[in-house]
C-alpha cells in the first residue's frame, strides 16, 4: 500500500469525524434532535423549513439518518485525501513554476475548508462579510492557478487549447471578484453584469472541461484524479443558481434535495488536492501509446437506422412548426424551470431544442464513426438517459385545455410566446409525445451495444470487496418480508386540492386510500407518519373482526390493551366493514327520520296558528309557508349609509336591551326572537299607517327606520333565513316598522313557537312606541 506525507494523521482525522457523524446519527434516531446531524453534515442551519420541525426540534427518519451518514462517509474520505499530502518519499523535482501552482493550489483548498468550517460561526457571529472575503480571496487564488497552469501544461498541451484555458479562466476569476466586490457594496446591477460575463458559472465550467481534458493526456496525473474532477463538475452544473435560497419558505423537499447535494460537492477540494499532490509524485514509467480498441465497422444499414430514428419525431415536429423535445410539460421540466434556477433552466432550454431538432443524431454518428469502447458507452448511457426523461415527462405531463385561458406558467419565463398558441380543437398543442423520442433514442442506444459490442473486462481484485462491503451494508438496511414498506398515502395527499391555487391536479384517490385518510384523520388510533397503507388496512380489518362478533371478553380484551371501545370504531371503520357501515347506515337512516318528522311537526305547528287578518288592506301580504329559524336569535338588515358607517359597531344590540323586540338606526334593522323555538312570519307592507292591533300578541312595539336603498331585507347569514322585502316598491325613505311578537303552546316535539308580524309603512320620526309590554313570565 502507498504511504503518504501525512498518512497517518490525515486517517486520524477522517476516522474522527467519521465516528463523530455515527454517534450523532444514532442520536439522531433515538432522539428528536436530529438537527446536530443535519447541521454538521450539511453545513446548514436552515431546519426550520422542514415540514413539523420546531424551534427546538427536529427530527429525522431513518432513511434521512442513513443518507447524512453515508455522506458523513463521503465526507470523511475527502478529508483524508486532502490531508494526506504527496506520496512518501523525496518529491520530484519538477521546478519552480510547478511548485508555484501546487502552492496556488493548497492556497484554494485551505481557503475552502476555512469556508466551510467556520460556517456556523458566521452564521451565529453574523459576520457575513466573511463569505466576501473569502470569496475574493479565492477569486485571487482562481487567476493564479490559471496563469500557472497556462506555463505548467506548455510540454503537453499546444498553445491553442492553452491560450483558450488562460481566456476562459481569467474571465471566469475576474468576474468571480467583480461579483463579491460589488455584493458587498449593494451593486447589484453591476455585479449582474459579472454574472452574465461568467455565464453563471459555465464559463469556469469551461476552464475545468479543458484542464481535465489535458489532465487525461498528461502522465503526471492518474486517471481517479480525472475521475474525480469529472465528477465534481457534473455537480457543479446539477447545484441550481440564480434563484434559489435556503431558509424561509417554499419548496422544502427541494431544499432538502439541494442541502444534501451542496452537502456531497466535494469532490472539487478532493480534485484539487489531488492535482497538486500529484505533481510531486515521481513520474510513472513510461507506457508506449496504444490506440484506443475500434469495433469492426459494420453494414450502413443497421448503422444508418441507429442515426436516422432520432430524425423521426424531430421531423414530425417540425413539420408543425415545433422545435422542441419536452416544452412546459413533465415533473423533470417543472422542477428545473421553478427549481433549478435561470443558468439550469437556459441550459434545458438548450437541450430541449437539441433533443427536439434531432442533435442526438450527431453523438450517434460520432459513435459509429469512432467506434471505440468509451464513446459507444458514453454515447449509449446519454441516449438512456434522455429516453428516461422524456418517458418521465410523457408520464406526468397534463393536457392544458383551452378553457383556462391564456396558458400561464410560473417560473423562468424561457419560452417564445408563440408555443402557446390553440390549435383547431382549442388545446395547446406543445408537439407530439416526448415517448416517441424516448422509444427512437433507446432503439438506437441498444443498435449501438448490439452492432458495437465491448470486450468482457477483466474483474480486478481490489474492486471486489468494496462491492462485497457496499452490498453487505445495502442489504443490512433492507426490511424483512413481514415489515415490507409499501405504498404510504402521505398526510398531504389526504388534504383537498385548493380550486384557487395553480396546484396540479391530484389523482384520485382509491377506496382504500380514502379510508387510511378518514383513519389518520380521526386520530382514534395513533400510526406514524411512515406507517405503510398495507399495516394500516390490516390492523383495521383485525378491528373489523372485533367489531362484527361483538364478543363481550373480546371487547374487553381491545378496550384494556388498546384503549379503544367499541362504540368508537363505528364511524372509522364504516368504509371497509360491513357490519359497522350498516350501523352508521342505520344510525343515518333514524336521524333523516327524526329531522323529517322534526320538520314536518314544526310546519303543523305553523299551519296550526292563527292567521292575521288585517283591519285595512296592504299593498303587500306574505304569510310565509315554512317555519323559518335562526342561529342566534336576530334577524336583521344592513343598508350602505352616506357617512360609510360600519353596522356591525353601532352598538344597535345593546341598544335593544335584555327585553327589546326591535331597534333601527339609519341602514340597519334589527329583530331580536328566541333561537330555540321556530318562527311563524307574516310580513305586511302598507301605503298608510295601519290601525294599531295587541289583542292575542305578548308584545307589540313600533320603531322608525330610516332606509337608504328601498330595499328592506331581514335575514340571518348563518341560518340562511331570509324574509320577503319591507319596502313599498323599493321606496327610499322613512318608514315606521311595527313589530307583533307572541310565544305559543304546542302538543308536540317543538313543545312551543314563535308567531311574528311585522308591518312597514312610510312614516316620519325616529322615537320608538311601546304598544304592549312583554308579559312577566
Amino acid at each position: 500500500m502507498r504511504r503518504y506525507r501525512f498518512g497517518r494523521i490525515a486517517a486520524l482525522i477522517a476516522l474522527g469525524y467519521l465516528a463523530a457523524v455515527t454517534v450523532l446519527g444514532a442520536f439522531a434516531l433515538t432522539t428528536d434532535r436530529g438537527e446536530l446531524l443535519w447541521n454538521v453534515v450539511t453545513r446548514d442551519s436552515g431546519t426550520g423549513w422542514f415540514p413539523g420541525s420546531g424551534e427546538d426540534t427536529f427530527t429525522v427518519s431513518w432513511g434521512l439518518a442513513l443518507v447524512l451518514i453515508l455522506i458523513g462517509a463521503l465526507q470523511a474520505w475527502a478529508l483524508w485525501q486532502v490531508l494526506r499530502g504527496r506520496a512518501g518519499g523525496e518529491p520530484a523535482p519538477r521546478g519552480r513554476t510547478v511548485g508555484l501552482l501546487r502552492l496556488a493550489l493548497y492556497l484554494g483548498v485551505g481557503n475552502g475548508l476555512i469556508g466551510i468550517a467556520s460556517a456556523p460561526l458566521v452564521l451565529a457571529w453574523e459576520i457575513h462579510w466573511f463569505w466576501s472575503v473569502t470569496g475574493i480571496v479565492s477569486g485571487l487564488v482562481q487567476l493564479a492557478v490559471v496563469a500557472l497552469f497556462f506555463l505548467v501544461l506548455r510540454d503537453t498541451v499546444s498553445r491553442g487549447p492553452r491560450l483558450f484555458s488562460l481566456v476562459v479562466g481569467t474571465v471566469a476569476g475576474v468576474s468571480s471578484i467583480g461579483q463579491e466586490i460589488t455584493g458587498a457594496f449593494d451593486l447589484y446591477s453591476v455585479a449582474r453584469i459579472f454574472a452574465l460575463a461568467d455565464g453563471y458559472g459555465y464559463v469556469w465550467l469551461a476552464w475545468s472541461v479543458s484542464i481535465l481534458a489535458a489532465q487525461a493526456r498528461d502522465p503526471r496525473w492518474s486517471a481517479a484524479t480525472v475521475r474525480t474532477g469529472v465528477i465534481a463538475q457534473v455537480l457543479s452544473v446539477l447545484q441550481p443558481n440564480g434563484v434559489v435560497s435556503f431558509g424561509g419558505g417554499g419548496f422544502p423537499e427541494i431544499f432538502r434535495v439541494y442541502a444534501l447535494l451542496g452537502a456531497v460537492s466535494v469532490f472539487g477540494l478532493v480534485w484539487d488536492a489531488r492535482t497538486a499532490h500529484e505533481l510531486a509524485n515521481p513520474l510513472p514509467p513510461p507506457v508506449p501509446g496504444q490506440a484506443p480498441a475500434r469495433a469492426a465497422a459494420r453494414r450502413w444499414p443497421l448503422p444508418a437506422v441507429a442515426i436516422v430514428l432520432p430524425l423521426i419525431p424531430a421531423a414530425v415536429n417540425l413539420a408543425h412548426g415545433r422545435y422542441l423535445w419536452i416544452g412546459p410539460r413533465g415533473v423533470v421540466e417543472e422542477t428545473v424551470r421553478l427549481n433549478g434556477g435561470s443558468g439550469n433552466a437556459l441550459t434545458w432550454l438548450v437541450l430541449d431544442v437539441f433533443v427536439g431538432v434531432g442533435g442526438p443524431a450527431l453523438l450517434i454518428l460520432a459513435a459509429v464513426l469512432r467506434r471505440t469502447r468509451r464513446v459507444v458507452r458514453i454515447a449509449a448511457l446519454t441516449l438512456t438517459i434522455a429516453a428516461a426523461v422524456g418517458v418521465v415527462s410523457a408520464l406526468t405531463a397534463t393536457p392544458v385545455s383551452g378553457e383556462v385561458g391564456d396558458f400561464f406558467y410560473e417560473g423562468t419565463q424561457i419560452y417564445p410566446e408563440g408555443l402557446f398558441s390553440q390549435g383547431e380543437d382549442g388545446e395547446l398543442f406543445f408537439g407530439i409525445s416526448p415517448s416517441w423520442y424516448s422509444a427512437a433514442l433507446l432503439a438506437s442506444a441498444l443498435l449501438l451495444l448490439s452492432l458495437y459490442p465491448a470486450a468482457p473486462a477483466r474483474r480486478v481484485r481490489h474492486h471486489v470487496l468494496p462491492a462485497g462491503l457496499a452490498t453487505l451494508v445495502a442489504l443490512g438496511f433492507v426490511p424483512v418480508a413481514d415489515q415490507a414498506r409499501g405504498p404510504v398515502t402521505a398526510a398531504e395527499a389526504c388534504q383537498p386540492r385548493e380550486t384557487w391555487s395553480r396546484e396540479r391536479e391530484r389523482p384520485e384517490l382509491t377506496r382504500d386510500q380514502r379510508f387510511v385518510c378518514s383513519l389518520r384523520q380521526a386520530d382514534l388510533i395513533k400510526f406514524a407518519a411512515a406507517t405503510p397503507d398495507a399495516v394500516i388496512l390490516a390492523h383495521a380489518r383485525r378491528l373489523c373482526g372485533v367489531y362484527t362478533r361483538n364478543d363481550p371478553h373480546e371487547v374487553a380484551r381491545l378496550q384494556a390493551t388498546e384503549g379503544l371501545k367499541r362504540d368508537a370504531l363505528t364511524h372509522p371503520l364504516a368504509e371497509i366493514c360491513p357490519s359497522a357501515r350498516a350501523a352508521v347506515e342505520a344510525a343515518a337512516a333514524r336521524q333523516d327520520r327524526e329531522t323529517r318528522e322534526w320538520q314536518a311537526d314544526a310546519q303543523r305547528m305553523c299551519d296550526s296558528s292563527p292567521r292575521h287578518r288585517p283591519l285595512v288592506k296592504p299593498a303587500t301580504a306574505i304569510r310565509m309557508k315554512e317555519p323559518q329559524w335562526t342561529d342566534y336569535g336576530i334577524v336583521e338588515t344592513y343598508e350602505p349609509t352616506e357617512d360609510g358607517g360600519d353596522p356591525f359597531e353601532d352598538d344597535s344590540f345593546d341598544q335593544a336591551g335584555a327585553d327589546g323586540l326591535v331597534t333601527a338606526l339609519p341602514g340597519h334593522l334589527m329583530i331580536r326572537t328566541h333561537s330555540d323555538y321556530r318562527l311563524c312570519v307574516t310580513v305586511e307592507t302598507y301605503s298608510r299607517r295601519p290601525p294599531v292591533e295587541t289583542k292575542g300578541w305578548d308584545q307589540v312595539v313600533e320603531v322608525g327606520y330610516e332606509s337608504p336603498t328601498g330595499e328592506i331585507v331581514l335575514r340571518d347569514d348563518m341560518s340562511g333565513t331570509k324574509f320577503p322585502d319591507l319596502s313599498l316598491d323599493g321606496r327610499a325613505g322613512h318608514y315606521r316598522v311595527r313589530v307583533h311578537y307572541d310565544w305559543f303552546r304546542w302538543q308536540g316535539p317543538h313543545e312551543g313557537g314563535q308567531r311574528l308580524l311585522i308591518m312597514a309603512f312610510p312614516g316620519k320620526g325616529d322615537k320608538p312606541i311601546t304598544y304592549r309590554k312583554p308579559p312577566r313570565r
